[in-house]
């Protein structure tokens, strides 16, 4: 069974079991109708996931694997803020009338700085990093920048990643690993899109840098279930999981910003089928 799976389904019931909620409680999220939008929560979550074991996805339902990857490829190769870079409908809630999240997300990662190397934005920076320093143990991005988030539609929920590369006895290639911060988790509708898309962000990155990906741990600070996603998750957990799929990268892309959709290759991918019309709190 997937490892993914378990750790999913674990996450979930120590959320249910042993979680408080905010019910009650003055919350800024509502749902469509306007009705407030309760949770059930835990602080400081923390998952592992090594990627040289199996790649993350689950099997109790679909994650779109190709569109999880283009979203971050519009944050990180396109460095966009405008959803009309992005081949999907998620972010339409937080776009204005020509497309716009504001100065997040991807707006952040393509600022640049000025370095003692040069003036650099935060994704080549690390990409020099890892293949000038890779021992070094600053490498890592923050796109919760305070200056600018009265100009943001929506706060970053995964606001960070740091790098750590480490030399595993007996391999050749360095092995990348890293912490993917996150201030705000809808374990529902975010929590395997979020895994698996920086899961594939470290894969990529590691491949341009000639190293492996090896583990992706994910930290999440309020790590929550909504009050109408309940029953969903519950039916969820109930699953039996099937084995993991075989995820890969097109082995000839040596640039990141050369990365597409189409280079990622998905295998045996057996899931239970999609939920549909999961209501979303904006």
């Amino acid at each position: 069974m997937s490892l993914a799976d378990v750790t999913f389904i674990n996450m979930c019931r120590d959320v249910i079991e042993n979680g408080t909620s905010t019910e009650g409680e003055k919350v800024r999220p509502v749902w469509e109708d306007g009705t407030s939008a309760y949770t059930i929560k835990r602080f400081g979550v923390v998952n592992r996931y090594d990627l040289r074991k199996e790649f993350p996805a689950l099997t109790l339902r679909r994650t779109a694997l190709k569109s999880a990857m283009d979203e971050i490829l519009w944050i990180w190769q396109k460095k966009s803020n405008n959803i009309k870079d992005l081949h999907s409908h998620i972010w339409d809630s937080w776009a204005d009338e020509n497309g716009s999240i504001g100065k997040a997300y991807g707006y952040q990662l393509g600022v640049k700085h000025q370095y003692k190397e040069g003036m650099m934005d935060q994704v080549d920076r690390v990409l020099y990093d890892l293949k000038n320093n890779p021992y070094s143990r600053r490498i890592m991005t923050n796109i919760y920048v305070h200056q600018d988030l009265h100009e943001m539609n929506l706060y970053p929920c995964a606001y960070s990643m740091t790098f750590n590369v480490t030399k595993e006895p007996g391999k050749d290639k360095l092995t990348l690993n890293a912490i993917l911060n996150q201030r705000s988790q809808d374990i529902l509708a975010a929590n395997n899109w979020n895994v698996c898309q920086y899961s594939i962000l470290l894969m990529m990155i590691a491949q341009v840098c000639d190293m492996e990906a090896g583990e992706l741990v994910h930290v999440i600070a309020d790590c929550h279930i909504y009050d109408r996603h309940v029953p969903v998750i519950k039916e969820l957990i109930s699953r039996t999981p099937y084995p993991a799929p075989t995820v890969k990268l097109n082995p000839e892309i040596r640039d990141f910003y050369e990365f597409t959709t189409d280079d990622l290759i998905v295998e045996n991918y057996q899931t239970w089928p999609q939920i549909k019309n999961i209501p979303i709190a904006i």
